[in-house]
């Protein structure tokens, strides 16, 4: 396998791009220099490279406060965010049973319950989906890796299809690889 996701292989991020005019800053700056001693040419390449840097963190504290709705929206949350998305989904799920056990108590008439209940499930879709943002691809890599696993498990075990093993005490068909018996737990001969 890749080491990088098949979703981020061709995409231009925006620190490829100060990543690449820093170091083009560089050389530029290193070519024009008057004085070429290793530790001028160190020290501008150094505030060159640093001045990219600086403009990367500075669309990174910007970006947030520019972004639309949309542009966030493909992005899945990681970190810190993550963290307060799933304590979030925690707790909409914990008032949906509160307000369900209120509801068996009497506390909640059957309207209020059916409101608040439609808007806590809707909000705790909305951050199952939001936490869960790419499940097919996510399903279809999972996939791939037991299939890959499966037929490498049975080229080392020889045909994937060999025969159940019987059990000698109780007679009962195991599994291939099994060491004890399903049903009464003796030990198989192999």
């Amino acid at each position: 396998m890749s080491s990088t996701p098949s979703t981020e292989a061709g995409v231009l991020r925006p620190w490829h791009v100060f990543v690449v005019f820093s170091l083009i800053g560089a050389s530029v700056a290193v070519l024009r220099a008057q004085n070429n001693s290793l530790s001028n040419l160190l020290l501008v390449s150094l505030a060159v490279v640093s001045a990219g840097f600086v403009g990367l963190m500075t669309l990174r504290t910007l970006w947030p406060l520019a972004a639309t709705e949309g542009d966030q929206e493909g992005t899945v949350p990681r970190g810190r965010a993550r963290a307060a998305l799933e304590r979030e989904k925690l707790l909409v799920l914990r008032s949906i049973k509160e307000l369900e056990f209120d509801r068996a108590m009497g506390k909640v008439a059957d309207q209020d319950f059916a409101e608040m209940s439609a808007r806590l499930r809707s909000r705790a879709v909305g951050l199952m989906k939001q936490l869960d943002d790419r499940p097919a691809e996510y399903r279809d890599a999972i996939e791939l890796e037991v299939r890959a696993r499966l037929a490498t498990r049975g080229k080392a075990k020889g045909s994937p299809d060999t025969a159940a093993v019987p059990c000698a005490q109780c007679g009962t068909s195991n599994d291939p690889d099994a060491r004890f018996c399903k049903s009464c737990g003796n030990k198989l001969t192999a």
